[in-house]
């Protein structure tokens, strides 16, 4: 099995909260293969992403935001 990193982990973790990958691109009104392509949960979607699912963006990218 393939090592998953962290931000992996997080992805997977989104796709859960919406229900997969085709619900969450759904409901950002973007197209499923662009959704399946991110190495990482995009700056422009993380207030939306959070706000319906409750998962920090501290989280989703900790890159951006130190703790």
């Amino acid at each position: 099995m393939k090592h998953l990193k962290h931000r992996d982990l997080i992805i997977l973790e989104v796709y859960a909260a919406f229900g997969g990958a085709a619900s969450l691109a759904r409901f950002l009104g973007i197209s499923r293969a662009a959704v399946c392509h991110w190495p990482r949960v995009p700056f422009k979607h993380l207030k939306a992403i959070e706000d319906a699912s409750g998962i920090p963006r501290e989280r989703m990218r900790p890159d951006i935001y130190d703790r």
